[in-house]
């Protein structure tokens, strides 16, 4: 078990190969040791080298809405009103702070994800 810190993009794909190798590997033995610390150093590089932002609030909603199968119509009785979900919905308004709370307690979509501008 040689395991190293992860410096470069080869290093990186190394990491991945014997990640994939090792991947089954039993918790508490030597492989299952390597297998957290392999992670827990692909995870760092991946953090810095390919970070990502937040979605945007609007693609988050319609993305959770077709998840749950629900329309407009029920994003009208979420928000109260249907030129208000309208106007949200077409980047005209901004979320109110009860707007986002509501939202998340009911599409389950995280309240940081949902007070990023858009």
């Amino acid at each position: 078990m040689e395991i190293k810190p992860i410096k470069t993009k080869l290093d990186y794909k190394d990491a991945l190969h014997r990640l994939e190798a090792i991947f089954s590997a039993k918790p508490g033995t030597e492989e299952g040791d390597e297998l957290e610390i392999l992670g827990i150093l692909i995870e760092k590089y991946e953090e810095i080298h390919f970070p990502f932002d937040l979605p945007d609030p609007i693609e988050a909603i319609i993305f959770r809405m077709d998840q749950m199968n629900l329309n407009q119509r029920d994003l009208t009785k979420i928000i109260g009103s249907k030129s208000r979900a309208s106007e949200i919905m077409n980047r005209k308004r901004a979320l109110s702070i009860r707007q986002i709370r509501t939202l998340q307690k009911t599409l389950n979509i995280p309240a940081d994800v949902l007070l990023k501008e858009y």
